[in-house]
């Protein structure tokens, strides 16, 4: 029997996402323990006694001063460099919404040349100029590092943000592209790219860009919520798929979720090539 995963889900002040987050880790097959920022900076909990290190969402410090801004620079004045040694020594880092914001403002995204430390892009107000909590379609690039993403094309899940809009200077967008770190972007239902229209892109991102990944594939951020989609009636269709099932006719809805198998994905790695 494979050890399990262990892997720490982190809370703190305006969080809202850390039980749900430590609900899908433990369906998908890992240990889950929820640490507050305080007692990992306090050295309570230790970063190297984990495999896989997820800042979830919600409202960090209440967004004050930009979105993640303040978590990410308490954790970068307390435990930057106990954050590179558990990247250096080939663990996974997962940011999901708040989490996303404030690996970009750590600099631990894109992490350009694998240089962790330097900021490049942002995530800035949404261009329609308010919260936007609605589901929305997403295109896998199949030929990304990304180790969360493997074996899918198409993932649906929630976005619940008002600063979401991925923005960066040209070159760094170009960059991205040329490295293969765009993971997700937006879609319509059909599949084809949102080109910026709302509200299949919901925030205005640059190259309707939800995720991307530094160049080992190993840190992934992302602003739609994964974990909001562990069981299929989640799903806003899934009262019609009941029908369907209810008819015999043939489910769409089968297997593991698409949330499920984001983070399957990552346990399967951590147990194969890191344990």
């Amino acid at each position: 029997m494979k050890k399990k995963v262990k892997s720490l889900v982190l809370s703190g002040y305006g969080l809202n996402c850390d039980h749900e987050t430590a609900y899908i880790l433990e369906m998908a097959g890992a240990e889950a323990v929820r640490v507050h920022i305080n007692e990992l900076i306090s050295g309570i909990h230790h970063l190297s006694d984990f495999q896989l290190l997820v800042f979830v969402g919600g409202f960090s410090w209440a967004d004050d001063h930009g979105a993640g801004l303040i978590q990410a620079l308490k954790l970068k004045t307390n435990l930057e460099q106990a954050m590179l040694q558990f990247i250096e020594s080939g663990n996974l880092v997962l940011g999901i919404c708040n989490g996303f914001q404030t690996l970009v403002n750590m600099g631990l995204l894109p992490g350009f040349d694998q240089d962790y430390t330097k900021r490049h892009v942002a995530l800035v107000d949404n261009e329609c100029g308010n919260f936007r909590n609605a589901w929305v379609n997403l295109k896998v690039n199949s030929t990304s590092p990304c180790i969360f993403t493997r074996g899918m094309d198409h993932l649906e899940f929630p976005v619940r943000h008002g600063q979401g809009k991925f923005y960066t200077y040209p070159d760094n967008l170009s960059k991205l592209f040329q490295n293969n770190q765009v993971v997700l972007q937006y879609t319509k239902a059909d599949g084809t790219l949102a080109n910026g229209e709302f509200p299949y892109n919901p925030n205005g991102s640059l190259s309707d860009i939800a995720g991307i990944c530094d160049p080992t594939g190993k840190i992934f951020g992302l602003m739609p919520h994964p974990e909001a989609f562990h069981m299929w009636a989640n799903h806003p269709l899934w009262h019609q798929e009941h029908e369907r099932i209810k008819r015999k006719q043939r489910p769409e809805f089968d297997g593991l979720t698409h949330g499920i198998r984001l983070f399957k994905n990552a346990i399967d790695y951590i147990q194969e090539s890191v344990m």
